[in-house]
């Protein structure tokens, strides 16, 4: 098999998943919505826009997918992750260790935040962000807040993730450095334990 065959074999085994992962680093690396662009994309991959009209009728196809995949990656896997902990506290802990790590924000989600306006994109937050509050106010019934006031809880925490995400991408020098994040960890999961 001469290369161009070998080539023309790997550009054959993309997949719908790589489209998609493709589209979200290029989301995420600041080009916004608008980076998602068939033949920039395509290029990045190494294929053909044939690939991708194997996989996606049209761009919107992709962007659903990317979503799709962005809900995987970033919600549903790391839920799954903190699960094998059994205590519910502990898993908070790691939780917020995990998505809140020092100096670093994920600047997928920031493009996304500011993406709103677009209706898939705004599906896609808004799926995300029940989830999250709900996997949170799940945690803190465990931990044995009503309902409420659970939920409550919940909603400050992913506040807190969302402000954290925010400042780590506009303002780094104004979250903690690395030395200092577990103290500024612990305090957070103290105001949002405390009980009255």
């Amino acid at each position: 098999m001469d290369m161009v065959q070998r080539q023309q074999t790997k550009k054959a085994r993309l997949s719908a998943r790589d489209w998609a992962d493709a589209a979200l680093a290029a989301i995420g690396e600041g080009g916004g919505l608008a980076a998602v662009a068939v033949e920039p994309l395509a290029a990045r991959l190494g294929a053909t826009k044939g690939s991708f009209y194997w996989h996606f009728g049209n761009r919107e196809a992709l962007i659903e997918a990317a979503l799709a995949r962005w809900v995987e990656a970033d919600t549903e896997e790391i839920i799954t992750a903190v699960e094998t902990e059994p205590d519910p506290e502990r898993r908070l802990r790691r939780l917020f260790t995990e998505i809140t790590k020092p100096a670093t924000a994920d600047p997928l989600e920031v493009s996304l935040l500011a993406s709103t306006d677009h209706p898939q994109v705004a599906a896609a937050l808004r799926q995300v962000t029940e989830r999250r509050i709900g996997y949170l106010a799940g945690l803190f019934t465990e931990l044995g807040f009503a309902g409420d006031e659970a939920r409550r809880r919940g909603l400050m925490a992913y506040s807190f993730y969302l402000g954290h995400t925010q400042l780590g991408h506009a303002v780094p020098s104004a979250l903690p450095v690395r030395e200092e994040f577990p103290a500024y960890l612990e305090a957070t999961m103290d105001a949002l334990l405390r009980r009255e």
